[in-house]
């Protein structure tokens, strides 16, 4: 059962969040908060797997709310879930921690599969965002290899995260073992001095 914490201030659509977890097999909603005041201690109490959450929470945005979460939790996934489309806050968001950012006018399936996505180690966006990272990446790729010293293989593998890909389709692409994936994924934290994948693609994208 993949457990699901939903932060967002408006009751309406937490409400209908809650309804669509639940009523997905193998999910559950196991807490549910308008904003990010308690976080720590309900995170702690619940121990969700997932918290999907707005960025534009009162009082502590979302973007600091991601910081609080791995800060105390590095295990816990973030799906940022929002209206926002710009670049900075996209990849404030990811410099923060986030694993995934979804937009509130995707239809329920996509947010289910976006949650499935990223509890089986994918970094599930939007469309649109997924584009918006992607071409920046592309962008900045010649430097990517200058600054970081990454090999041509590393930089492939970068990129596919960027692109949601998990371990078993990062081996199924490149046709090696999941070992191999693990140790080259290993090197890339190394050369970038970051601990996750969140950390290592906004490093890139800073880059």
């Amino acid at each position: 059962m993949i457990k699901v914490s939903i932060i967002e201030d408006n009751d309406t659509l937490r409400k209908s969040l809650i309804n669509l977890l639940n009523h997905t097999e193998e999910m559950s909603c196991v807490i549910a908060l308008s904003n990010l005041m308690n976080v720590v201690s309900e995170l702690k109490k619940n121990q969700p797997d997932i918290v999907l959450m707005d960025i534009g929470l009162p009082n502590i945005s979302g973007i600091e709310g991601v910081r609080i979460i791995k800060e105390n939790f590095e295990h816990i996934e973030v799906l940022m879930f929002t209206v926002f489309d710009d670049d900075d806050k996209i990849f404030e968001a990811i410099k923060s921690g986030a694993s995934g950012y979804l937009l509130k006018k995707a239809p329920p399936s996509e947010i289910i599969e976006a949650v499935f996505s990223l509890y089986h180690g994918g970094a599930p966006m939007s469309a649109s965002i997924a584009r918006k990272v992607i071409n920046s990446f592309q962008q900045k790729a010649s430097i990517t290899k200058d600054t970081f010293q990454l090999t041509p293989r590393e930089s492939e593998i970068v990129h596919s995260l960027i692109d949601g890909l998990s371990y078993q389709k990062l081996a199924e692409k490149y046709f090696i073992s999941i070992s191999t994936v693990r140790t080259h994924i290993k090197h890339i934290y190394e050369k970038l001095h970051v601990n996750s994948k969140a950390e290592a693609v906004a490093k890139v994208l800073k880059k």
